[in-house]
């Protein structure tokens, strides 16, 4: 299997070599691919040195699966390039997630809806990402009538130049800022850009994927997105409203029994959810599940997981995976 990393020495670039090497991922020849500046940097895969080679060379070596992480811009020119010659391309960018001929993918959701003819698959948001994790199956269970969500995001998300602002105004220094504020100390509420209708990118993201990654539009869903000073990753509070009657024993019992999700629900004893723990891991956590007393048949859930990994980098590789196990992939 010849696996192409597009973006590899980026943030999440960096993550998906280290999630293909944990993983075992079976790879007979990488290439690492980026752009023209970092063309002729060495890396190091499993010990061994690859040097990152450019876009044009990455086609010509028709690779059986490229992981991009390269941005919209990237993805949009040089995806269908890759498609072209045979290469099932697999895209953590927002480039394709609305196109209608593209899937949008959480393997453990909609994994099946897979086939042989899909060259560009799409790789959800992290935000939305982690929220399917948990609602599918209680949505399956349940239905959801409606979601009220709030988002609290790590500084990861926006990139290195946000990490870079963080540490130097954590240290009283000058930073060129990733964000119109200063991060240290503070919560913006704004992640992307403000649209038309005075919600930002971020948070109609969450609206959009989320009616196409559970495939069904009906749902009412609203957002609220927050950026604070935090690294180890995303965490949510969302208000789900169901359109039959529940018991909490039942939710947690689903949950608990969700693969790539992990209940951490004992509030007696300070044990929930926090991103200080969430770093490094794959899982989704969920807890301080509790009936919304105000609304009847109606929760809240407290939902976080690593941005760079299940949001983004591991994802994507287990979608390389499935397309694999269940022989989607047509070796060049």
């Amino acid at each position: 299997m010849k696996i192409a990393v597009v973006g590899a020495t980026g943030m999440v670039g960096e993550i998906m070599l280290k999630v293909l090497e944990e993983r075992n991922f079976p790879i007979q020849e990488l290439l690492l691919v980026a752009s023209k500046r970092s063309v002729g940097k060495t890396l190091t895969f499993k010990g061994a040195s690859h040097k990152v080679i450019g876009l044009e060379t990455a086609v010509a070596a028709k690779p059986d699966i490229a992981l991009f992480s390269a941005g919209g811009e990237t993805s949009k020119n040089w995806a269908p390039k890759f498609a072209e010659v045979g290469t099932t391309v697999i895209d953590n960018s927002s480039a394709w997630r609305m196109d209608e001929s593209k899937k949008l993918i959480v393997p453990e959701i909609n994994g099946n809806i897979l086939t042989k003819e899909d060259k560009i698959i799409a790789n959800p948001n992290c935000s939305t990402i982690q929220m399917v994790m948990a609602l599918a199956p209680l949505h399956q269970e349940y239905t959801i009538k409606r979601l009220v969500i709030s988002t609290y995001q790590s500084i990861t998300g926006t990139g290195v130049k946000a990490l870079q602002q963080l540490e130097k105004e954590s240290k009283g220094e000058e930073a060129d800022a990733a964000y119109p504020y200063q991060i240290h100390k503070n919560a913006l509420p704004h992640c992307d850009v403000f649209l038309d209708n005075d919600y930002t990118k971020e948070e109609m993201k969450l609206v959009h994927e989320t009616h196409k990654i559970l495939n069904d539009s009906s749902m009412g869903i609203t957002a609220t997105a927050v950026r604070i000073p935090v690294v180890g990753g995303h965490s949510e509070a969302v208000n789900i409203e169901f359109e039959k009657e529940f018991e909490i024993k039942h939710i947690r019992d689903i949950l608990k029994k969700t693969s790539g999700v992990e209940v951490q629900d004992d509030p007696k004893n300070q044990h929930y959810p926090m991103p200080l723990f969430a770093e490094g891991k794959d899982a989704v956590f969920v807890g301080r599940i509790r009936r919304d007393t105000s609304h009847s048949n109606a929760l809240n859930m407290w939902i976080v997981a690593d941005n760079l990994r299940k949001g983004a980098a591991t994802n994507t590789v287990q979608i390389a995976e499935y397309l694999i196990t269940q022989q989607l992939i047509n070796v060049n």
